[in-house]
């Protein structure tokens, strides 16, 4: 089966959103341009990881190649995600990398294999086989400049302190219904 290649170099809007109540809320990335929309669903900690690494990655661009890392262009874009929603696929990784040449941030979002969640639990496959099982998978594929990666940045930390507030003790999410904190080993004060 022939894989799909979703490729925005450059998206008129890539962001981080969500659906659904906190608690419930499914987490999405969505590429727009040339009249297309592409959303695909991920984890509240991948969306976490990345913007946490691309953070990294351009004040690396910065360290080592000399990048202008510019402020977020305003105003900040807090627009829901587009609409009709539809999931092309579920990531299962995210790769990063920074292209010296065009000054640009390449992200791609690969799609699970069939069994991942499962494959995850035994971790036995070697890291050739994964590679070659990566290009067999559809991708969404989006180069943005520094200026777009902060904004990019921005929103998704926005998005994820959106969601159910921490408990102060152990820092998982609190719930409205109650919440038994491993901190208090089963004891309330």
């Amino acid at each position: 089966m022939a894989h799909q290649v979703y490729a925005f170099e450059p998206p008129e809007r890539f962001v981080a959103g969500t659906v659904g109540p906190p608690g419930e809320r499914a987490f999405f990335l969505q590429a727009r341009g040339g009249g297309r929309v592409v959303s695909v669903a991920l984890e509240k900690v991948q969306v976490s990881l990345l913007a946490e690494k691309l953070d990294e990655l351009l004040t690396e661009a910065q360290r080592r190649f000399g990048v202008e890392l510019p402020p977020p262009p305003g105003p900040a874009d807090n627009e829901p995600l587009d609409t009709p929603l539809d999931e092309e696929f579920r990531v299962g990784t995210l790769g990063l990398a920074f292209d010296v040449d065009t000054a640009t941030v390449v992200i791609e979002a690969i799609a699970a294999g069939e069994g991942e969640a499962e494959a995850e639990e035994e971790e036995s496959a070697a890291a050739d086989d994964d590679e070659e099982a990566d290009a067999d998978r559809d991708r969404l594929r989006v180069r943005l400049t520094p200026q777009e990666t902060r904004a990019f940045i921005e929103r998704a930390r926005r998005v994820l302190a959106s969601g159910r507030q921490p408990c102060p003790l152990c820092g998982q999410p609190l719930d409205p219904r109650g919440h038994l904190c491993p901190r208090h080993n089963g004891y309330h004060r």
